[in-house]
């Protein structure tokens, strides 16, 4: 795939850095992304690798958008309030980049689900905020040794950990082998 001149002129201060260049660039225009979770950690997520120039983007959420949303979900604003966060994101980032393509899945993420929808993506970036979808997500991308991205924020504190399932390494459940007895969430 070559670069027209206007695509050169958008992501040139990303060409420029050594480590990506046009081939680097042409890498992120074929990579296929998969987020989960359209939060605090997803909706940033998504706005950048659509602007840095990700060719395939999926997102998936099963959740509308409530007013206690609003203060860190920076994709939606009140008009969307009571709109699937997907729909709503997907209408935003095609603002921002209309060459994307964009496949929402607007369900919840199940052990009888995810093979179907991950098949089709490099990269997995896990932005939910429950243990169960966390391990689930950390077992079915390590079985498909998929390249697995898990971030989360607890208050102040935040963490992220990058799993290349195409190598044999450490998982999700070596760092956090059970669910903690005081579980904390968005509404705790």
């Amino acid at each position: 795939m070559s670069l027209n001149f206007k695509e050169f002129r958008r992501f040139e201060k990303q060409i420029i850095l050594k480590k990506i260049g046009i081939s680097g660039q042409r890498k992120i225009i074929n990579s296929k992304v998969l987020i989960i979770g359209m939060g605090g950690l997803g909706c940033p997520l998504l706005t950048y690798l659509a602007a840095s120039g990700v060719g395939t983007l999926g997102i998936a959420d099963h959740d509308k958008v409530e007013l206690s949303n609003l203060n860190r979900q920076t994709l939606f604003n009140t008009g969307d309030i009571g709109k699937f966060k997907v729909d709503q994101a997907k209408k935003k980032i095609f603002k921002l980049n209309k060459k994307i393509k964009i496949k929402v899945f607007k369900k919840k993420i199940t052990s009888n689900n995810f093979q179907s929808i991950i098949k089709h993506f490099d990269i997995i970036c896990d932005g939910t905020d429950n243990y169960e979808t966390r391990f689930l997500i950390n077992d079915q991308c390590k079985k498909s040794k998929k390249v697995l991205i898990s971030a989360a924020i607890n208050k102040f504190d935040g963490h992220l950990f990058k799993f290349n399932f195409k190598k044999k390494i450490p998982c999700y459940r070596c760092f956090m082998p059970e669910k903690p007895s005081n579980f904390n969430n968005c509404q705790t």
